[in-house]
């Protein structure tokens, strides 16, 4: 375990190995689980000021359980906030690109500067999932690993690349550029101390 800024970093995150290959699995995660993506508070009225500028890049089945289950619902089990799903499947911002890919709504209208906002941090961050208790100051970031990533454990192996570094624009967006590189100072020291190896900079 790692400790950045009071903050617990499992060693998986550092250790394991990560980058995504949706041509194999085709963006699963958005489709398969529970629930939906967990939402940070102050996400909440973020998605309901920007949703009809995110709308056209919406399906027609992830429009009507958005519009009567509300842009963000209680997942009681968790305790939590979390996207709309439909039908218990796919989440209510997905969509399909030409490729059968899915893709985030969201992400679509940002990345056509139609709002400011990417996407909920939560599906940002992924593979590594926050687990927080607000009432102690705790908060600590663990890898979830999951079988229908298999594709992408393997591809990120292949190419050398710690789950920290694949999310590492998450992370700044998170918690700040100072944590980020702390974090690989420390991730950086483990490498070395441990086995004299490869350097894990991104240089």
């Amino acid at each position: 375990m790692i400790i950045v800024q009071d903050i617990l970093v499992s060693d998986d995150v550092v250790e394991q190995q990560f980058v995504c290959n949706l041509n194999a699995c085709k963006g699963a995660c958005c489709w398969e689980g529970d629930y939906g993506a967990p939402l940070e508070t102050s996400e909440l009225p973020i998605l309901d000021s920007i949703y009809e500028q995110v709308k056209p890049f919406l399906s027609p089945a992830g429009i009507a359980v958005l519009e009567s289950q509300g842009r963000f619902v209680r997942f009681e089990r968790t305790e939590e906030w979390v996207t709309p799903l439909i039908n218990n499947g796919p989440c209510a911002y997905m969509t399909f690109d030409t490729r059968g890919i899915a893709q985030c709504g969201i992400e679509q209208a940002w990345k056509s500067g139609r709002v400011d906002f990417q996407k909920p941090v939560s599906c940002h961050l992924y593979p590594i999932r926050v687990e927080k208790n607000e009432e102690i100051g705790f908060e600590a970031l663990n890898y979830h690993e999951w079988d229908i990533c298999s594709a992408a454990c393997d591809l990120g192996k292949s190419a050398q690349v710690p789950v920290y570094q694949f999310v590492k624009d998450a992370l700044i967006r998170k918690y700040g550029q100072d944590f980020y590189d702390e974090l690989d100072g420390a991730a950086q020291f483990l490498k070395s101390s441990t086995s004299g190896g490869n350097n894990l900079s991104d240089e």
